[in-house]
């Protein structure tokens, strides 16, 4: 526990992990928890300081202490002369970066059993960058996601709350234990005001490191597998004549739209897909969806979406509708729809491509 007396820690036989104390960030946090992914730190214990005489008594130290220098295993980003970047990407990196950069391959090559060199490997490692680390690192080293001169003109269409990690971790900088314990006078001395700082961090720290851990067993399980199956599919396309050659049928419900978008980019020779086909499940005679395809996988624009005239309609009445047997719902803005079979869902796609 970060809370254990000094003593304690720097008896430990564990390196010890330093990082600043005081208001805590995403970064740092996950950082943290990275480290204690690998054999050699998992019983490391923290310490959560500014002074450069406890720094220089860890073994490793993330965010602070102005040094960035592996081969003394020092990872802080705040110097004016850093300027470290991922492989073939542009953002600043922040300690977040710095410890994926060094150890992300070994800690990905450890959760699935697989080598740190394999080709394998070094595709996760540059997908969970590129889709998880590389906005914490933008975040912490105040990088916008777009170009501020081409967005000073747009608007939020409503508030969006600003949700997301780096907020969900900054809220834990907030002490309302005092509030729980409002019988109480007792004000904390300095001490304990720390260990309850730490023990905040630590929340953080599993916070941002489950993610982490979630996103990893995402890529691996689903998303790699997925890729390949995505690709069989979209091959099948060009020996098919319009509309069936813009409908990509799925056997099973997959993560199709990264994989989707990557394809068309390399075969821009083929008509770009407007519908996808999967069953809902892999049991027998499970039902079908039928979703447009969005002009980018981050967009809920569709390229085309259903035909208006279905949207929000349901069963029978739908059915009535399409002339279609089989229908059972379309959303009302066209995104999605769904039939009972594999047949009618073909149906329904062949339709609004012509529509």
């Amino acid at each position: 526990m970060a809370s254990e007396p000094l003593s304690k820690r720097l008896k430990s036989s564990a390196p010890l992990i330093g990082t600043h104390n005081g208001h805590f960030h995403a970064d740092e946090a996950l950082a943290v928890y990275l480290l204690r992914l690998l054999p050699d730190y998992q019983q490391s214990t923290l310490l959560r300081t500014r002074d450069p005489d406890l720094l220089s008594t860890c073994h490793t130290v993330v965010d602070v202490g102005g040094e960035y220098s592996p081969q003394t295993n020092r990872y802080d980003h705040h110097q004016r002369t850093f300027n470290a970047t991922f492989p073939s990407r542009p953002t600043k990196l922040s300690s977040a970066g710095l410890i994926y950069l060094h150890f992300g391959k070994e800690i990905i090559a450890r959760r699935t059993k697989l080598t740190a060199e394999s080709e394998t490997v070094t595709l996760l490692w540059e997908k969970l960058y590129t889709d998880f680390v590389e906005a914490l690192d933008a975040h912490d080293n105040g990088i916008n996601v777009y170009d501020p001169a081409e967005t000073k003109n747009l608007g939020k269409r409503f508030h969006d709350g600003g949700v997301s990690l780096g907020s969900l971790v900054g809220d834990l900088n907030n002490d309302y234990s005092d509030d729980e314990d409002s019988s109480s006078s007792t004000t904390k001395n300095p001490d304990q005001s720390q260990a309850a700082e730490d023990a905040r961090f630590l929340t953080a720290s599993d916070l941002m490191g489950q993610v982490f851990l979630r996103k990893l067993t995402y890529y691996h399980r689903s998303w790699l597998p997925a890729r390949t199956k995505i690709a069989e599919a979209y091959s099948r396309l060009a020996s098919l004549t319009p509309p069936l050659n813009q409908i990509l049928i799925l056997d099973c419900p997959l993560p199709w739209k990264d994989h989707l978008s990557t394809i068309e980019s390399t075969r821009q020779f083929q008509p770009p897909v407007l519908y996808v086909l999967y069953a809902e499940s892999e049991v027998p005679d499970a039902k079908w969806r039928i979703q447009a395809v969005a002009v980018s996988p981050e967009s809920f624009e569709s390229r085309k979406p259903l035909p208006e005239r279905w949207r929000g309609l349901r069963d029978d009445v739908l059915s009535e509708a399409t002339g279609l047997d089989g229908c059972v719902f379309v959303h009302a803005s066209g995104f999605i729809g769904g039939n009972k079979t594999r047949d009618g869902a073909l149906e329904m796609a062949r339709t609004a491509v012509e529509d």
